[in-house]
């Protein structure tokens, strides 16, 4: 995998644009250096590398995730992710260990909140007893990034979501102060509004939450 890593860098650093690398660094509040690529590039130069090496044909690569996790810029995460999500269908119940390491490492909402939506999210369908086994525990954990993932993983389920377990997740961190975890809420109401508007009023006019929550999971219902 290291030449596989070489080589994608090598191809992320003959973009390299300053410029946009100062100003993507201080939107992400300096956490992390950039070579300065934006999405619709940095996917582009993707593309082309995964059609070149076929490296999405074979098996799922771990260790191509972690070298590429160990690099200091920004976009090698991103491009990462981009390989699990094109890769969520060799993804196995064992992977939810990468996704707890990927979740705690180098952690921010631009990885996060694809890695919650995407891998975790399909790996819990396929293998719903994770949730007792994992998730549970990732609802209370020290880690706000964790206890993230529990809120928002089922947000792409729709109809499939199981609505006590949302709630009760939304309920164990009501009382948080941390933004992420105020906003989290917020999100995984409105996307489940969507789905069960009715359930979501009630919840909301029920319960008490941040008015952070309240207003970025009401705006989706319709009015009253």
């Amino acid at each position: 995998m290291k030449q596989f890593v070489e080589d994608l860098r090598g191809r992320l650093a003959a973009n390299t644009n300053p410029e946009n690398a100062e100003q993507m660094a201080r939107y992400m509040k300096n956490h992390f250096p950039f070579f300065g690529i934006k999405t619709p590039q940095r996917r582009e130069i993707a593309n082309e590398f995964f059609r070149e090496t076929e490296l999405l044909k074979e098996p799922f690569e771990e260790s191509f995730v972690l070298a590429l996790y160990d690099q200091p810029e920004r976009e090698c995460q991103m491009v990462a992710i981009d390989y699990i999500v094109r890769s969520l269908k060799k993804l196995e119940k064992s992977d939810i260990d990468l996704m707890h390491r990927l979740l705690t490492t180098k952690s921010w909402w631009d990885s996060v909140d694809t890695l919650a939506q995407k891998p975790v999210g399909t790996i819990v369908a396929n293998h719903p007893e994770l949730i007792a086994e994992v998730i549970d525990t990732w609802a209370v954990s020290e880690n706000l990034w964790l206890r993230r993932t529990a809120i928002i993983f089922q947000l792409k389920y729709k109809e499939q979501t199981n609505e006590e377990l949302l709630y009760h997740y939304i309920k164990l961190n009501a009382a948080s102060k941390e933004f992420f975890i105020q906003k989290g809420i917020g999100w995984a109401l409105r996307e489940y509004s969507k789905t069960n508007p009715e359930s979501v009023r009630n919840f909301i006019q029920s319960h008490s939450l941040a008015p952070l929550s309240v207003r970025e999971g009401s705006k989706h219902l319709p009015k009253e």
